[in-house]
């Protein structure tokens, strides 16, 4: 079919309804000091497709598959960066025997890529608000990429801090749950909760599904070739990221799925550093925010915390190998796709703040249950404890993000950045506690029911975040 470009569309819009391969709109400079592009808007040559006239410049016809194939792409990335995230509980023992380094010496560096994790976050979401999501987390996969690579060649604890923690870290934070909460809200109209649960339970999948093949790959070729395995992994899918990925459905000329009207692109709003702050200013003023920021905290300790960094020392001390309990974790991450895309689907219809308090409460009484469940082997009651435990774990996040959006309006994925910060210094806090809890008392045991302890405690703070009223944000 011969494509007519007609005068009054914009990049990437043609008569034809053809998907144009141009950049999305942040890549073209929107230069407005450029001369050319002055002399053609002044000329009335020059129109976007956020302001449309007349009819040659409606959007194209729809295409309803290209918002779940954003999603598939977002997907993957999120997969690549949740796996880079999670290796470091398996370095621990080949560190430990190689170099000589001790437990707390590599939970150190482990602290630091938690609180890299969550604290970029944020600045990723207004980031991805002035570039875009598909320089900002293309940029993210390749930093994490490059981290690892250079993990593979370290020999002093500053390094694994620096290229683990601080790189690593920073790089899968940026392309996490802020990502997946900007891709629901920019391509979908309609069924974002659920949309969000399919993405967050990606992140899960690689999390966890992939630790027994991690842990498969330490065994048989070293800890070097895992590493450098997910470090070719995060620079491939960068790659796809930049090439494929768009930013928002007005670059194509589409709307969101399921929206009834044109939705055009916010302009970009410059210092995205400055914004990211100014937006944490405003939101640490309502109590919305430190209810929320106070419950993720606790899942974060209950979840990353806790089961990331001390299930498998917990149950080897019950005389259970290593490689079985990072099946078991598995086990969890299978279960959390399933509980995570339930959770949004529930999200859509049911009261968020009653759902999100149940899986507090479920998920407490299932940590302190956890001791009486621990031996050698996987017996039936641990199974089903994984099974639970997955179906509740990161079920936790579609709910959040939607208070988040209920609560703070546009600047929702911000916010939700800042959350997501407190989510993983919560996480670190636990992970460092625990192992100083080992150190105390011999057992893990007091460390599980404080932290099931906890998550009653975010259970009401979940039930006390207030309904906002008509016309007003937080």
């Amino acid at each position: 079919m011969t494509r007519h470009t007609t005068s009054d569309s914009t990049a990437g819009v043609t008569s034809s309804g053809a998907l144009d391969s141009a950049p999305d709109s942040n890549d073209t400079g929107c230069a407005t000091g450029d001369g050319a592009t002055g002399e053609r808007a002044a000329r009335g040559h020059l129109r976007t497709a956020a302001t449309p006239t007349g009819d040659r410049a409606r959007p194209r016809p729809e295409r309803q598959a290209l918002p779940w194939l954003i999603a598939a792409l977002a997907a993957l990335a999120l997969i690549t960066a949740g796996a880079a995230g999670t290796l470091a509980g398996l370095l621990v023992g080949p560190l430990h025997r190689e170099f000589g380094w001790s437990r707390s010496t590599i939970g150190a560096g482990s602290l630091v890529s938690l609180v890299m994790y969550g604290a970029g976050a944020p600045f990723a979401a207004a980031l991805m608000d002035r570039f875009g999501m598909r320089r900002v987390v293309s940029g993210a996969l390749g930093l994490a990429g490059t981290g690892a690579a250079l993990t593979a060649t370290m020999a002093a604890p500053w390094q694994f801090a620096l290229y683990w923690g601080l790189l690593v870290g920073l790089g899968s934070g940026a392309a996490a749950l802020a990502f997946a909460a900007t891709v629901a809200e920019r391509w979908f109209a309609r069924r974002r909760g659920l949309v969000t649960g399919i993405l967050t339970a990606a992140g899960v999948v690689g999390q966890f599904v992939f630790l027994p093949v991690l842990a498969g790959v330490i065994g048989a070729h070293g800890w070097r070739a895992a590493v450098l395995a997910v470090a070719v992994a995060a620079l491939g899918t960068g790659a796809l990221v930049l090439l494929f990925l768009r930013d928002h459905p007005a670059d194509v000329g589409q709307r969101p799925y399921g929206a009834t009207e044109f939705v055009p692109r916010r302009a970009p709003e410059p210092g995205a550093a400055r914004r990211a702050v100014r937006v944490l200013g405003g939101a640490v003023r309502s109590g919305p925010f430190w209810l929320l920021a106070g419950s993720f905290a606790v899942c974060g300790a209950s979840t990353n915390g806790v089961m990331w960094n001390h299930f498998a020392p917990a149950a080897h001390d019950h005389g259970m190998p290593v490689p079985l309990a990072a099946s078991l974790l598995s086990l969890v991450g299978i279960f959390n796709v399933a509980g995570t895309v339930a959770s949004g689907w529930l999200s859509d219809r049911l009261d968020v703040r009653r759902l999100l308090a149940s899986y507090y409460a479920l998920r407490g009484l299932s940590l302190c249950a956890l001791p009486l469940l621990l031996s050698a082997s996987a017996r039936p009651q641990l199974l089903a404890f994984m099974v639970v435990f997955g179906l509740l774990d990161v079920a936790t996040v579609p709910p959040t993000i939607a208070l988040c959006r209920e609560r703070f309006g546009a600047d929702a994925t911000v916010v939700f950045g800042w959350v997501g910060a407190a989510h993983q210094l919560g996480a670190g806090l636990l992970a460092l506690l625990g192992g100083a809890a080992r150190d105390v008392f011999g057992s893990y045991d007091p460390m599980w029911v404080a932290t099931g302890a906890l998550c009653a405690a975010a259970a009401i703070l979940a039930l006390a975040v207030p309904r906002p009223r008509p016309g007003s944000r937080a």
